[in-house]
């Protein structure tokens, strides 16, 4: 006898799969999945190692979260299209959800690194710091833009760049060098939304102006040199920091230039606003 055609039982079988036999037998039961015999005496089912492929297929599209009505169509009209057309479609949904997964690793890298700073570094102190080149979505505000309005901005531009909440991205603020020079420390341009992953350009006529080059339409802030300070205490109080911080660049004969960059460090084991810690990043010309 062919060995392909040998009878298993319906345990052997699901053991060969490495599934439970309850399994098989719900797929008989709503016409899925057929035994290849069944004993006229006691009603065993069986099946053969003919079937295993088949099975295999239907184990794989549920893995892929294919409904069973939409693997039990594919089964009525089974072919090499339909069966590629299903496809196509979950390695879309994978290659998505690959995406996210691989998106939110980055952003929780980010936050862990934000306790790491707040837990290791004198927040007190201004210091020069190397950064890399980073993509950066923008959101323009202006004085009179309330904070829920701001809020419901940046979700709003979070969302269209496919992530699925607020916090799959770091974000922030920032305000103009020349403003600061001036003592325009209120004023800011806009928000910043850093991206975990590159993603296509989108047409916005409201993105502030890219400092050095524009890349797939996005702000980029530039690598290199910046000056790093911490704030904690009344948002109200935050030109003193800002006064520190041009002081310490005059002393050390630093040019400032292009945008100051403000992100909030703790906000998510922070109570209060006037507990948060906002990093200040703004770059230097040596």
């Amino acid at each position: 006898m062919d060995e392909k055609s040998r009878l298993l039982t319906i345990g052997q079988f699901a053991a060969l799969h490495g599934i439970n036999k309850k399994t098989l037998m719900w797929y008989d039961e709503i016409g899925l999945f057929k035994p290849a015999a069944v004993n006229p005496e006691n009603g065993y089912r069986c099946y053969n190692y003919h079937q295993s492929s088949l099975l295999e297929t239907i184990l794989l599209l549920r893995e892929l979260n294919v409904s069973i009505k939409e693997i039990q169509a594919f089964m009525e009209n089974r072919s090499a299209e339909s069966l590629k057309r299903l496809l196509d479609e979950k390695i879309e949904e994978l290659d998505r959800e690959i995406l996210h997964l691989k998106a939110v690793r980055k952003t929780l890298g980010n936050h862990r690194q934000n306790m790491k700073t707040l837990l290791n570094t004198n927040l007190s102190e201004i210091r020069i710091a190397e950064k890399e080149e980073r993509c950066l979505v923008t959101v323009a505000i202006d004085p009179g833009t309330s904070y829920d309005k701001t809020v419901e901005r940046i979700t709003a531009e979070t969302r269209k760049y496919q992530l699925r909440r607020l916090h799959d991205a770091s974000y922030g603020s920032m305000i103009r060098v020349e403003n600061l020079y001036q003592s325009r420390f209120d004023d800011y341009d806009g928000l910043f939304i850093e991206i975990p992953l590159p993603l296509p350009a989108k047409p916005d006529d409201d993105s502030l102006p890219a400092h050095g080059t524009q890349k797939a339409g996005l702000h980029i802030q530039p690598r290199g040199k910046y000056v790093r300070a911490f704030y904690r205490g009344d948002w109200e109080n935050m030109s003193l920091k800002y006064r520190e911080i041009l002081n310490y660049a005059q002393k050390h004969r630093l040019t400032l230039t292009g945008f100051s960059y403000e992100k909030i460090l703790n906000e998510n084991v922070a109570d209060r606003m006037e507990d948060y810690i906002v990093q200040i990043e703004i770059p230097v010309l040596l």
